[in-house]
């Protein structure tokens, strides 16, 4: 199996920074594409490729039963994705780290790095590494929690094929480039995207355990719930649902705020925001689309208010749902976080108008939804609070 390369994509970004008229953004950009892109994903090619023949096992393993978490961004699919990662004996997940190393090789190899620097040098590198994971997310962490070691989204292992919607927490390209609508691209392409992506599940499988079950959680993944039941016919999907007068404010700021410290233009970061304000009224509705044209598919559609007050008891409801038994280890677990998650608050506010929305906009989108939930207990507020991711 080569690795999966977007160069439709490569070549977009390209002609976008050499029309780019911000002199740090173009050169920036350039540098990326012309210098660290080229080098870091022929080593993965090359890693990548080896995997096969260092590895004849990984030709056995299979994706048994994948779950994948999708919704809104900020709409607590990582903390939906954290309770469930939880359960270690179940679970399979990818870390951030290994977001970035798709091959096999290359995790073995990190793996086998980190033992030897705590056998020989006591955890030295461990120890100044996870000081530098603190330094470096510490401040992002009131919006989102995350680090080297923490479960994130399987969409990072694409981004040194140029297909991560992580390029555009980077770059304010929204409408001129996508990473999210996979379903409406051809069949051909689409399946070799993902037919790389589930390699590089198995890849992970064999590292944690072939007998594991894949477990992910991506927003940009509404955009291609189709794809992945195409790829995993097995497949399990939880669908959160939260208040968008919450969530899209915040993904908002979270997106202006990546772009402002990159010192992009205002009128462009404005264009694309207003790109990401529509494409989120598809993120609401697209997945449940999807799924009711495949009953057959497990599936749970969560209510981020319940998640909140009761982890705990919504958790075993998926469970049900999807089809898994809640072990008694497990069920610990969750009584602990759902103390946990008790004494804890957030305040962080986000306003509407800041963007150029309007209540009565996202009502009429969304009326269906509005109605199903009872968002319009939640009265319109100019500003909105924001709760766990």
């Amino acid at each position: 199996m080569f690795m999966y390369f977007d160069f439709h994509t490569y070549f977009q970004m390209f002609n976008l920074a050499r029309q780019e008229e911000n002199p740090a953004g173009r050169r920036r950009l350039f540098f990326i594409l012309l210098v660290l892109v080229p080098v870091v994903s022929t080593f993965h090619a090359i890693c990548f490729f080896l995997d096969a023949i260092l590895f004849p096992g990984l030709r056995k393993v299979e994706v048994r039963t994948p779950v994948f978490i999708v919704g809104h961004a900020r709409s607590g699919t990582t903390l939906m994705h954290r309770l469930m990662s939880k359960d270690g004996e179940r679970f399979s997940f990818f870390l951030l780290y290994e977001l970035f190393l798709p091959s096999l090789l290359e995790k073995k190899l990190i793996r086998f790095l980190a033992a030897c620097d705590r056998r020989y040098l006591g955890a030295r590198i461990e120890k100044k590494l996870a000081a530098w994971d603190e330094r470096k997310f510490a401040s992002a962490r009131d919006m989102h929690s995350t680090g080297l070691t923490a479960p994130e989204e399987d969409d990072f292992i694409f981004t040194f094929s140029c297909a991560s919607g992580f390029w555009i927490v980077l770059l304010p390209y929204m409408g001129l480039l996508d990473f999210y609508y996979v379903d409406q691209r051809p069949p051909k392409q689409r399946r070799r995207l993902m037919n790389f992506y589930k390699e590089c599940v198995k890849r992970q499988l064999y590292l944690n355990g072939a007998d594991s079950i894949h477990l992910s959680k991506n927003p940009v993944f509404s955009g291609r719930v189709e794809s992945l039941i195409e790829t995993f016919p097995d497949a399990r999907i939880v669908v959160l649902m939260r208040n968008p007068y919450e969530t899209i404010p915040s993904l908002l700021k979270l997106m202006k705020r990546s772009w402002e410290l990159r010192r992009w233009d205002d009128a462009q970061m404005n264009r694309s925001l207003r790109v990401l304000a529509e494409q989120s009224f598809h993120t609401y509705t697209y997945p449940l689309e999807v799924l009711a044209r495949h009953p057959d598919t497990k599936q749970a559609v969560v209510d981020y208010r319940e998640l909140v007050a009761q982890p705990k008891r919504t958790v075993e409801a998926v469970y049900a749902q999807l089809g898994f038994p809640v072990s008694p280890a497990f069920s610990q677990v969750l009584l602990a976080e759902e103390q946990r998650a008790r004494s804890h608050e957030t305040s962080h506010t986000y306003s509407l108008e800041e963007f150029g929305l309007k209540a009565d906009e996202i009502h009429t989108a969304l009326a269906d939804l509005f109605e199903r939930y009872g968002w319009d207990e939640d009265a319109p507020r100019a500003t909105t609070s924001e709760g766990a991711r």
